[in-house]
């Protein structure tokens, strides 16, 4: 490949990861009542935290979702179109519903609205339109901005996707707080690879009891050894 081909690839590749750390920064300024909001109906609820979103928001609410479960809020993710042909009867009274959409106005989204709240409810939007349906329909409202995608048509998911992740990173977090979420308690989530291994007690992992290859200590090394 020719350097000047492999310069330009480099180079765009650089505009779109500045791209989306600019949509990144902006949170920061959106930060608002409506997030302070957010925070106090998921830490008020003795239900579970149900995440739906459509498409590339849906795969950035089931990341979401998972995080949220880790750090002590239970979660799970409930696709829209099939929340709309039974799987609305996983919603209880007392849930909270985060709903994610760029534009707001997301039909199979905004069609699971209604029901939920039927259902008893209260409902969270992640929206980059605080004036649209979605947004209307919610009891606060996560925004995430006027986000310009980093795809060059301006059309694919891109740095509004990595806004809301961010978003709900931050969320999961200030909550994570709220709940005095530590080191113990993430370790109960967490007993398998890398993580778990670091977070693990000796106490668990210690042989006990008849367990042990005591020996007294009358006992020469030669004898021990057979």
């Amino acid at each position: 490949m020719p350097t000047q081909e492999k310069d330009a690839r480099l180079a765009r590749a650089a505009e779109v990861i500045r791209h989306e750390a600019s949509a990144v920064a902006r949170l920061e300024e959106a930060l608002d009542e409506g997030f302070l909001r957010a925070v106090e109906l998921v830490l008020a609820s003795a239900g579970q935290l149900v995440v739906t979103g459509m498409g590339k928001a849906g795969l950035v609410g089931q990341k979401i979702s998972a995080t949220l479960a880790s750090t002590g809020t239970p979660s799970f993710y409930l696709h829209p179109a099939e929340a709309l042909h039974g799987d609305l009867g996983r919603l209880r009274t007392g849930d909270v519903l985060l709903a994610l959409s760029n534009s707001g106005e997301t039909d199979e989204v905004n069609a699971v609205i209604p029901v939920a709240r039927k259902l008893g409810a209260v409902v969270i939007a992640m929206t980059g339109r605080p004036d649209s349906t979605l947004a209307g329909l919610a009891d606060t409202v996560l925004h995430i901005g006027r986000v310009e995608e980093a795809c060059p048509l301006k059309l694919a998911p891109t740095a509004s996707t990595t806004a809301m992740l961010a978003l709900g990173d931050a969320l999961a977090m200030v909550v994570l707080d709220g709940r005095g979420f530590g080191r113990e308690d993430y370790a109960v989530f967490h007993p398998a690879g890398a993580l778990g291994r670091r977070l693990m007690r000796v106490e668990e992992i210690m042989r006990q009891g008849e367990e042990l290859p005591l020996v007294p200590p009358t006992m020469g090394v030669r004898e021990v050894r057979s």
